[in-house]
């Protein structure tokens, strides 16, 4: 095995010191790898919370790990490279059970049972959110939670199936479960906006509360978790459940809300968002490096067959050795984005003051969604992480040939769980309907300035060549978007304008994800050693091919573009030859990663 250069190896850790990392591999040890192949579907959920309950006590306390994005995320980047269906009720329990009690609630009284309960893993953290029978259910959720003054308590009611609340992880019948319940606030008739409320569904012993009623979903080989449909029937909570972020009623049962009214208070109470887009980012970035080690395991030392050169190492075939470099550049790529995320602070990670509009955490306000409205750039890097996690894995399951699909479950699972978070942590489409809407209209949105020229001689390989090709298509689809949108909205029917103009539209907001990712990535390529630069240029080819027909479409490039990008990444494919190793090595990949998963001990 080739040593592991130091600078590679930095960027991987995210500057984390060893002491950190140690607890990290103490709380999700190499056991978690892999289940007994006796237990049922139930029992695999039931121990897969009995290992979030044991990581949990053994990792650092939940209020440190939410103040501290790069170790919460070491901690969830090992974990999903073990079990994605354990990444996801872990994050899930912190970020968006806990992190709401700990944003919102801040200094309210009556929050110390639940918040003990989850950080003493007595009960795991879920979310309800989501509802089954309507599209766009985030901005208008139909659950509602109606305030009894008399009582000082709320009735929350799922007023029939079509808002259950689905996907839940909460089916499982024997395991304690809290909840953070998204419902829309009404009081005296009015709708007042959506609040988060912590309710108890499942007691010590697993059973429903009253007024919960849950339905098990059938079991599901994508994400592995015990999903469930949530209905609440005049569940009564008491007032302090109400995590009411500056909120309160007063003495003649008037509310007042600092947010200034429904549409901003949707964007307050959506502000957990950044805790998880940060988690997504960088478990496609784990997942990903977990990918490119597997092919490389694989690939390296295989003999092939074929008639023309018989006992030919399969990495001799370029379409083999490129698509081991090109995972391993895609690693090294999102891991650059993710410690980029982690180390980004925005208006959203902060309690919102009185009085912040709409938009004031770090975006426009969403028409399909509302995550744009809370930060928009860390939702487009979610975006282009899912979506480079995904092709890459399933490239890296497709040059594994018959073995990447049966000899274990680990790329099939990474594949299910970035195919997941596509949807899951705000859908992607949405996300880009709603930049595509702020780009057209220059809210918060400037065009990037571009120069008349080609720089660098028009190298493929110069960072400064791809940041202008992702720079001047952005530009020309945005001017384009605008022009037919604002034509068609000429007419009075914004949705008309719009509906016809999605496919421009997403087209136009992912080139923008895409050209900020490029941006990281070249500071990266800047900044890290030497051979991270031909690595991440090969990133970067990537997306030239990916994006040749927009690129020729709209005139940024001419006739010839794929032959040059196939002659650049030869010439890459060349220089790197014989350095695979010591790039896998630097991604810091735990030993069991490509053991038999008979040698990873259960339990």
């Amino acid at each position: 095995m080739s040593a592991a250069d130091p600078a590679l190896l930095r960027l991987v850790r995210g500057g984390l010191d060893a002491k950190a990392l140690a607890r990290v591999a103490e709380a999700v040890p190499a056991r978690f790898a892999a289940y007994p192949e006796e237990l049922t579907a139930r029992g695999q959920q039931e121990l897969t919370y009995r290992r979030l309950r044991q990581a949990g006590l053994a990792a650092p306390p939940a209020a440190e790990l939410l103040a501290d994005p790069p170790l919460l995320c070491a901690l969830l980047e090992r974990t999903v490279v073990a079990d994605p269906a354990l990444f996801h009720v872990m994050m899930l329990h912190y970020t968006l059970a806990l992190g709401p009690i700990l944003r919102f609630g801040a200094g309210q009284e009556g929050l110390g049972g639940a918040r003990e309960a989850l950080e003493s893993m007595r009960s795991f953290g879920t979310l309800l959110m989501t509802e089954a029978g309507r599209s766009n259910s985030h901005l208008s959720p139909r659950t509602v939670a109606r305030y009894d003054e008399a009582a000082r308590e709320f009735v929350l009611d799922t007023p029939d199936a079509q808002a259950a609340k689905f996907p839940t992880n909460t089916a499982h019948p024997d395991v304690p479960k809290t909840a953070a319940v998204y419902a829309t606030l009404v009081h005296r008739g009015r709708e007042e906006g959506v609040f988060v409320f912590v309710v108890p569904l499942r007691g010590a012993d697993g059973a429903a509360a009253e007024g919960v009623q849950i339905v098990p979903a059938p079991e599901t080989t994508g994400l592995r978790v015990d999903y469930a449909a949530v209905r609440l029937r005049g569940l009564r909570v008491p007032y302090e459940a109400w995590l009411r972020d500056g909120a309160s009623f007063d003495a003649d049962g008037a509310l007042h809300d600092p947010a200034g009214g429904p549409a901003q208070r949707l964007t307050r109470s959506m502000g957990i968002a950044p805790a998880v887009w940060r988690s997504v980012v960088s478990a496609m970035a784990a997942v990903t490096r977990a990918s490119a080690g597997l092919l490389l395991a694989h690939s390296a030392g295989r003999a092939t067959l074929g008639r023309l050169a018989p006992r030919r190492p399969l990495t001799d075939y370029r379409n083999q050795s490129e698509a081991v470099l090109g995972a391993l550049a895609s690693a090294y790529a999102l891991t650059a984005v993710a410690g980029h995320v982690k180390a980004r602070r925005t208006p959203a990670d902060l309690p919102p003051a009185a009085g912040d509009g709409e938009g004031g955490a770090g975006g426009a306000g969403g028409a399909w969604a509302p995550w744009s409205a809370v930060d928009r750039d860390l939702a487009l890097f979610k975006v282009v992480a899912t979506r480079r996690a995904h092709e890459t894995v399933t490239r890296c399951r497709v040059h594994s040939g018959a073995p990447g699909f049966a000899a274990t479950d680990r790329l099939n699972g990474y594949r299910g769980l970035a195919h997941a978070y596509a949807n899951a942590g705000g859908d992607n489409e949405l996300i880009l309907f709603d930049t595509a809407r702020a780009m057209a209209s220059l809210e918060g949105y400037a065009p990037p300035e571009v120069a008349a020229r080609l720089p660098a001689g028009g190298d493929l390989r110069a960072p400064q060549v791809w940041l202008h090709l992702a720079g001047d298509l952005e530009r020309r689809l945005a001017e384009r978007l605008a022009g037919r949108v604002g034509a068609a909205a000429a007419g009075g029917d914004a949705f008309a304008a719009w509906n016809d103009n999605l496919a421009l539209a997403s087209l136009t907001a992912g080139v923008s994800a895409e050209r900020a990712e490029l941006a990281v990535v070249a500071e990266a390529a800047a900044a890290g050693p030497a051979v991270l630069r031909p690595l991440l240029a090969l990133h970067a080819l990537e997306w030239v091919e990916r994006r040749a027909g927009a690129l020729l479409s709209e005139g940024v490039a001419g006739p010839g573009l794929l032959d040059l990008v196939w002659q650049a990444r030869r010439e890459i494919g060349d220089a790197l030859a014989g350095q695979a190793q010591a790039l896998a090595a630097g991604l810091d990949l735990p030993e069991w990663l490509t053991a038999p998963v008979e040698a990873v001990t259960g339990g």
